[in-house]
């Protein structure tokens, strides 16, 4: 014990080499158009390549720093401007070195203590993230996911009903009842399992063509289960669709939501970069709000805040037990800054440090200029989708979501026949196979009630061009020619 366990000098060597890693195969490589996507490998060959053992002996250093580069080199590049797949696409510089940040300090923004730069920075992020909302007070904390956000709301508008709950449970309430969009997240249906509600509770409401929910669908429903239980149903949550409607389609429609049986009400959102009088929908009557700037900010995963309107301490009330050896009310500092016991979690990860690197670096204005490149070139691949023959829009898009088919030429002039939707609802699984054994690109299919698989292209890289925006469609068009 009289000399220390690490070899300190070897180990600032060995990240050294590391970081010139990270910066060749994990940012130059990632963002180079030039490269793949991905290198494809089925799971026994990469098994055998990456040589998966965890062994009694240690590596030496030049074995370590080769499985580092492999690491990066057969995963998936998420930063490459053809990376399509998922919301999280795209790579920030300023965000990245802010989460190179969080990892160094290895710290827990639960208390002051222990983390004084990081809960003054959160604290900070959350009442700007509140105030671009239109609140000017109001409470929130930062969450692993969107999902876990989303439960968080289910379970602070539980307690703010029945604040019983908290020490009783459910043994005590009447039978709750959750209300929600047929498009919901499906969080939703999550989050009444973990919560004890059950998902038989969970009574999905009627949409119309646009993924909005129907403000008489709801009150009906409401109403139908009221007969059929006898009892009250809390809580109400209104959920934003998870695809393929965009985001604020659902949102701008809850507003006019008559006669809520409960005031939890939470939706996504893209960044408004103007007074919340002019933005394109004012979410202000909702008393949630769940929030992921680590899709269409690009800030990195995970990124996720719950905001609340309240301001009397509810998530407090609902969350805290005052663990003596973390919370203790004699200290020598103002203890409301030991923000932890707001969460369910002990341990957090301190994800407003890269929000508020990436929000410094740009400003408002430049992230809300990111959010209009986003909407340009989805009205440009409008464009492009409704002239080039042989593809169709599964409908019109709103905002960030375009949903498509491509038609191969074997199956046009067929959409009368009884096998064509059969056989078009399997032309973007094949498509999809073949560019991902490539490695040209990656993008997301679904289906989605009784339409077969279509595309889902979401652009939120600021990265991509009309070049491409132009490959995309080619490449699509050349994978299914033959299909």
């Amino acid at each position: 014990l009289d000399d220390p366990g690490l070899d300190i000098t070897a180990g600032e060597e060995f990240l050294q080499e590391v970081f010139q890693i990270l910066l060749e195969e994990g940012v130059r490589k990632s963002t180079d158009v030039t490269q793949k996507v991905c290198d494809w490998k089925e799971p026994q060959e990469l098994q055998e390549l990456l040589d998966l053992e965890l062994r009694s002996d240690g590596e030496g250093r030049e074995r370590l720093l080769q499985r580092c580069r492999d690491v990066l080199r057969l995963s998936v590049r998420t930063g490459h401007p053809r990376f399509f797949n998922q919301l999280f696409s795209g790579l920030d510089h300023h965000a990245l070195a802010g989460r190179f940040l969080t990892e160094t300090l290895n710290t827990s923004p639960y208390t002051y203590e222990v983390a004084p730069v990081l809960v003054l920075m959160e604290e900070q992020v959350l009442a700007k993230l509140r105030e671009l909302v239109g609140w000017s007070s109001g409470d929130g904390i930062f969450a692993p996911g969107g999902s876990m956000s989303n439960m968080l709301a289910m379970n602070v508008a539980r307690f703010r009903r029945f604040p019983e709950s908290r020490s009783r449970g459910n043994w005590d309430l009447p039978r709750l009842g959750l209300f929600a969009s047929q498009e919901s997240h499906y969080s939703i249906l999550k989050g009444a399992a973990l919560l004890g509600i059950g998902t038989d509770n969970v009574h999905l409401v009627q949409t119309d063509e646009r993924g909005k929910m129907i403000p008489e669908e709801l009150e009906k429903e409401i109403q139908r289960v009221k007969a059929e239980v006898g009892r009250g149903c809390t809580p109400h949550v209104p959920k934003a669709p998870q695809t393929p409607q965009c985001l604020p389609s659902i949102s701008s429609g809850l507003p006019s939501v008559p006669k809520a049986p409960s005031k939890s009400v939470f939706w996504g959102s893209p960044f408004p970069h103007r007074a919340p009088q002019t933005l394109l929908f004012s979410p202000t009557r909702a008393d949630s709000v769940t929030w992921n700037p680590h899709k269409l900010l690009m800030v990195g995963l995970q990124c996720s805040a719950f905001l609340l309107r309240d301001s009397s301490g509810l998530l407090q009330r609902c969350h805290g037990v005052g663990a003596t050896y973390l919370f203790q009310r004699d200290k020598f500092y103002d203890v409301s800054l030991d923000t932890g016991d707001k969460s369910p979690q002990c341990g957090r990860r301190a994800d407003g440090l890269k929000l508020w690197i990436l929000w410094k670096a740009v400003g408002t204005r430049g992230l809300g200029r990111r959010v209009e490149r986003a909407f340009a070139a989805t009205r440009y691949l409008l464009e492009q989708v409704k002239r080039r023959e042989g593809f169709q829009l599964v409908m019109e898009p709103e905002f960030l979501n375009l949903c498509f088919w491509f038609i191969p030429p074997s199956l046009r002039g067929q959409e009368s026949s009884p096998e064509f939707w059969d056989k078009l609802g399997k032309v973007a699984p094949a498509i999809k196979e073949k560019m991902i054994r490539k490695g040209s690109m990656m993008v997301g299919y679904q289906p989605h009630g009784s339409r077969v698989n279509f595309f889902r292209q979401i652009i939120t890289n600021p990265a991509v061009t009309r070049q491409d925006l132009d490959f995309f469609l080619d490449e699509i068009q050349e994978l299914g020619w033959d299909l």
